[in-house]
């Protein structure tokens, strides 16, 4: 005769049954530890630059996009659900990216701050869902390439910007 537990133990050993193997639990742990790394890794640039979105908006937005392509993908959807997914990871993220923009009201009513914020939201994103699909070499590329991006586009822009005060500069010298 069964114990009165014995069904229940059953029940919930089939509930956790999705990672079957060491193999399998590994596959999920790369996956969702990448994800979660590379977003870290774009939070904390962010975060150091004194942005809003840090460390643990990234970490949860990759990691929620990895998640999104790797269950459905481990329970047997088809390429056609996966592409439906990731359209719902892409627009869901831009709802998420504009709560980040803000429009100057006042004098300066014209500057619009957040964009970059948002973008690198829907970056990581990109990102994590990456990692999810088993891309990691093509996440970790990615990461690589946004934080160039977000390290060497402000430098370049600070000192175009210097060169062309430095030549409004002289224009203006040359005037009077």
């Amino acid at each position: 005769m069964n114990p009165w537990w014995h069904p229940i133990w059953q029940t919930i050993q089939a509930e956790f049954a999705d990672l079957g193997d060491e193999r399998e639990v590994t596959r999920v742990l790369v996956r969702l530890l990448m994800a979660a790394v590379l977003g870290a890794v774009l939070g904390f640039e962010r975060e150091h630059k004194g942005k809003s979105a840090g460390v643990r908006t990234h970490m949860l937005v990759s990691l929620g996009a990895a998640l999104f392509v790797l269950a459905p993908s481990m329970a047997g959807a088809d390429e056609q659900a996966l592409s439906r997914v990731i359209q719902g990871i892409v627009a869901g993220i831009g709802f998420l990216g504009a709560g980040t923009i803000l429009k100057g009201n006042g004098q300066d009513a014209s500057h619009v701050k957040g964009l970059t914020t948002a973008a690198g939201l829907w970056m990581t994103a990109a990102i994590g869902t990456a990692a999810g699909m088993g891309r990691e070499a093509t996440a970790l590329i990615s990461t690589v390439l946004a934080l160039l991006v977000l390290g060497t586009m402000p430098m370049l822009v600070d000192k175009v910007e210097k060169q062309d005060e430095e030549k409004q500069s002289e224009e203006e010298g040359r005037k009077h």
